[in-house]
């Protein structure tokens, strides 16, 4: 279903900025509610040196490209057949308001069962600040159903 010959394909990497605003607006929508999350001077007080991003809001930056699925159509999978499989973080520093933050991905794996109908693309993203510190690796886990004929 798809080649094999795409593992450790790498995908063209990418930077995004850190906005506070942007950082208030996904910690509300995630529900979050300490105050370090929301207000700068909460985040000073807590011994940060910036409003600090809530977990998982790099995924939301690693989206921020024209195409962000290009690279599914690249190694022949329709993104109509895509479902969502998993995601897992890694966090290895904080990120906060003001970074600029790089990301850099490939294809880890692709699983194919020859009894099912369906097959399973890993990405892995190595996420770096404009320090060039990794502050967070981030693997999904994409199912691509076989298309019914």
């Amino acid at each position: 279903m798809i080649d094999p010959v795409h593992i450790g394909r790498v995908i063209p990497p990418h930077s995004a900025d850190v906005e506070a605003g942007r950082l208030r607006l996904f910690a509300k929508a995630t529900g979050e509610t300490r105050a370090e999350y929301l207000d700068d001077t909460a985040a000073r007080a807590a011994g940060h040196r910036a409003l600090p991003a809530p977990p998982t809001f790099v995924l939301c930056l690693d989206l921020e490209v024209p195409d962000p699925f290009a690279w599914m159509a690249e190694i022949g999978v329709d993104v109509a057949q895509v479902l969502h499989g998993g995601e897992r973080f890694r966090y290895f520093a904080l990120v906060y308001a003001g970074d600029r933050l790089t990301f850099s991905s490939r294809i880890a794996d692709i699983l194919q069962k020859k009894s099912s109908k369906k097959a399973f693309v890993v990405k892995e993203t190595d996420v770096t600040n404009q320090h060039g510190v990794k502050v967070a690796e981030m693997r999904a886990t994409i199912v691509v159903r076989a298309l019914r004929r």
